[in-house]
């Protein structure tokens, strides 16, 4: 069995979102999404609108998803030691390199497979926009 995590705020739900978790679970058998802790926006300076907990009963709750579980804010790294997954999948816009998060990995004795996820809709299905809009009454 494949196991495959997903990383995310996943505030305001979308469609875009949707179409990542479905890429994802395409490398394998089990996904795991883990949803961004309320402090690690907040130390962001990104305002959220849902809890952390709203978040991931709403991820939770999509059949695509196999597993949620909430990130460690002082360690991003301490829930990928945990579970293990074989396949670790970015969004299209996660900000990091994939050749520095597999040296990261590395130095920790994990060696999942890196992927990322292909835009969906780009320009339409993205929360930075969608909140705009909700903010402007759209």
């Amino acid at each position: 069995m494949k196991t495959i995590m997903c990383f995310g705020t996943f505030d305001l739900l979308h469609l875009g979102h949707l179409n990542y978790f479905q890429q994802a679970k395409r490398y394998g058998d089990y996904l795991i999404v883990v949803i961004a802790r309320d402090k690690t926006k907040q130390m962001q300076k990104k305002e959220i609108i849902f809890s952390e907990r709203e978040r991931l009963e709403l991820v939770k709750n999509l059949r695509v998803v196999d597993e949620v579980v909430l990130g460690y804010p002082e360690d991003h790294f301490r829930i990928i030691q945990e579970k293990r997954p074989d396949i670790i999948f970015l969004g299209y816009d996660h900000k990091i390199d994939e050749k520095v998060l597999a040296a990261k990995l590395k130095e920790r004795g994990l060696k999942p497979t890196i992927k990322r996820a292909k835009p969906f809709k780009l320009g339409k299905h993205k929360s930075t926009l969608l909140r705009e809009k909700v903010i402007k009454g759209y």
